[in-house]
């Protein structure tokens, strides 16, 4: 156990030395960075549509910096038996994150973040990605729902061997705009039992105030 929670601090030092550098990079300008036309920073959004680079220097440089915490996983109890279930880890998938949140000015958001965590074999898992959710009111008081996609490199030591590999996943949240409680879905892989259905609960806190378009 203690082994896996020191790999779990050297990558989290990675992953925000990795967010660090992306974001000093950012503040930097570069010129393929800012918009078409020579605005200063408008925001992405319909009336300033931005290449994905240039999305990613803007979240990096007008993001808020967020914290993600994880600590419970479900697997369809229609996909896996009941001996199955009881050897995973769903309980104590600890983990920890650290990212940056871009809000635009209708509340859609984008996100980088970086992510490791104790996953169901209890073993390191980590992952690397962006996040795009539509994020709509929930009547007053400030709750908000959001839906969305997350492109995302992800390594565990169940598939390639540990080497990263690219997967798009549903994520969508409930919460307020300074915290957030979120899922993402590995949808079954195959028709055979045993393969995917499992739901990653994970929560979202923002570090600062400030949300970039307004």
């Amino acid at each position: 156990m203690a082994g896996r929670w020191r790999q779990l601090a050297r990558a989290m030092r990675a992953s925000a030395l990795a967010l660090c550098c992306a974001h000093c990079a950012a503040q930097t300008a570069p010129d393929w960075a800012a918009p078409r036309g020579g605005a200063a920073n408008p925001g992405p959004g319909p009336s300033a549509p931005l290449e994905p680079r240039q999305r990613l220097a803007a979240i990096a440089r007008e993001g808020a910096w967020d914290i993600y915490l994880s600590g419970y996983v479900h697997h369809g109890r229609g996909t896996y038996s009941a001996e199955r279930i009881a050897q995973f880890n769903e309980k104590n998938a600890w983990g920890i994150g650290i990212g940056k949140t871009l809000r635009h000015a209708g509340g859609d958001e984008e996100a980088l973040y970086a992510f490791g965590l104790n996953d169901s074999h209890y073993r390191a898992q980590w992952m690397l990605g962006y996040a795009y959710q539509k994020v709509r009111p929930l009547g007053g008081a400030g709750w908000e729902a959001g839906i969305g996609l997350t492109p995302q490199l992800m390594s565990r030591r169940d598939y390639f061997g540990g080497r990263p590999f690219p997967i798009l996943l549903p994520v969508a949240s409930l919460g307020r705009r300074g915290a957030r409680l979120m899922l993402s879905y590995v949808p079954r892989l195959s028709k055979n039992r045993g393969s995917g259905d499992v739901l990653f609960f994970f929560a979202r806190i923002e570090l600062d105030a400030r949300s970039g378009a307004e």
